[in-house]
């Protein structure tokens, strides 16, 4: 069986990888200390995305609430993205667009921050709920790629993968969130 693919698919990730390294480290240090002076101050992070990126929502606040490399006590944090009731009303009542910022405005708290996850920063509900978010005096990060889209100039920090290609811009996603985890872990424990 021919596996060029496979060698193919593992450099792109790499390279891409390598990449965000050189562009993007000084901007996840300023996230990770924006995620710790959060959680230090007693606020919570507040995490949406949708599909894939939902899943990195839900991925990250699992890894925050329960644990990353120890055992320790739970930090804040919240997906957006899991009470199934609330999203399918929501989105047939006052629309799709809306899901994550009436959110984001019942739970969220000056000291909070928002992490929205949209690959291309184009994502309505997503720019949406950030528009709530500055409107509520919370800190936003975002992560993105596609050269940031309409979501990177909205945030405090915006870490934007330098791919428009959005597997790889969600490998790298996660991987970021892990790294903000084992910060936050660190740092706090």
């Amino acid at each position: 069986m021919d596996t060029g693919w496979v060698n193919k698919g593992l450099s792109s990730a790499s390279d891409t990888f390598t990449k965000t390294a050189r562009i993007c480290a000084g901007d996840i240090e300023v996230a990770a200390g924006l995620v710790v002076d959060c959680l230090k101050g007693g606020g919570k992070l507040l995490l949406c995305g949708n599909g894939g990126s939902a899943a990195d929502a839900q991925h990250i606040a699992a890894e925050m609430s329960v644990k990353m490399k120890q055992v320790r006590s739970p930090m804040a944090a919240v997906a957006l993205t899991t009470n199934s009731s609330l999203l399918t009303a929501q989105a047939n009542d006052l629309g799709f667009e809306t899901v994550f910022s009436r959110q984001v405005a019942s739970l969220g708290r000056e000291g909070d921050v928002l992490v929205a996850i949209s690959t291309s920063g184009e994502s309505p509900n997503i720019l949406k709920s950030v528009e709530t978010a500055r409107e509520s005096g919370i800190k936003v990060l975002g992560l993105t790629g596609c050269g940031g889209g309409k979501l990177a100039s909205l945030c405090d920090v915006a870490i934007i993968v330098p791919s428009d290609d959005v597997p790889r811009i969600q490998e790298v996603h996660i991987a970021v969130g892990h790294l903000l985890c084992e910060y936050a872990e660190a740092s706090l424990f």
